[in-house]
């Protein structure tokens, strides 16, 4: 099955955590907190603004975000487990440390 979102909404995938910290403990699933990164699956065409125009989306497939603890719906699409948020949920693209140096 292929799934569009619709307006702004975006379909991502949860990056699990580490299970371990830099120093080395293992953190046991009991303690583990839900991820609040993600990989971008599908997104939808935009929202329109108030002239009535669709407005494109600042993300796209395959980017790495960062979003909010409570952010999104959580739904079952072919047996994974997936979030459905808004554009607005989204706090930031996670960009590759080489490509910002060179930003910088």
């Amino acid at each position: 099955m292929h799934f569009r979102p619709l307006h702004d909404r975006v379909l991502v995938r949860r990056i699990e955590a580490e299970e371990k910290t830099a120093g080395g403990i293992i953190i046991p699933d009991t303690a583990k907190e839900k991820p609040m990164e993600g990989e971008v699956v599908a997104v939808g065409p935009g929202a329109r603004d108030d002239a009535g125009k669709v407005v494109e989306l600042a993300v796209k497939a395959g980017d790495r975000i960062l979003f909010g603890k409570w952010s999104g719906t959580e739904v079952r699409i072919d047996g994974e487990d997936l979030l459905i948020m808004k554009e607005s949920d989204i706090l930031g693209i996670i960009e590759a440390a080489a490509e910002f140096k060179k930003a910088a």
